[in-house]
């Protein structure tokens, strides 16, 4: 079931977060890590519309979007290639003409499961806190 986030699953959001970006980010720095993690707290997950991907009481995923921009979607590494990602980039579609993403260029993952939805890349730009490159996608929804 994919329904809106609510503040009480506010700490499971952030241990699915940790445990995929630990994953899809090996090549980030634990300060840089620390420091989103609080802004993903305080700051993007109040901020943007969040959903969660739940089945039996337990979430297992989620997607913040930040208008039309997917800010965050993580899935529990152990739920990766069920197709909750693509359920919950499914559910939020319709309400957008296109969407955007901003991805590292080191993060195989998630540009894996972006250039198979069909994300084109935009551009790419130099992320100075993170020191890292970063692809700007978009995917055009035509239907």
């Amino acid at each position: 079931m994919i329904r809106k986030h609510t503040p009480k699953d506010l700490e499971a959001i952030l241990n699915i977060w940790h445990q995929a970006s630990t994953l899809a980010h090996p090549f980030l720095d634990d300060a840089f890590v620390e420091q989103v993690k609080t802004a993903m707290r305080d700051m993007y997950i109040p901020d943007s519309e969040t959903w969660v991907y739940e089945e039996y009481g337990t979430i297992l995923g989620f997607i913040s979007m930040m208008d039309n921009e997917i800010g965050g979607l993580f899935v529990l590494p152990n739920h990766h290639s069920k197709g909750i990602g693509s359920q919950l980039v499914n559910f939020i579609k319709p309400s957008y003409k296109s969407l955007e993403v901003e991805v590292f260029d080191k993060n195989t993952i998630g540009r894996a499961f972006y250039k198979k939805y069909g994300f084109k890349h935009m551009h790419s730009y130099f992320h100075k806190e993170s020191s890292q490159d970063v692809l700007r996608l978009k995917f055009d929804n035509l239907n």
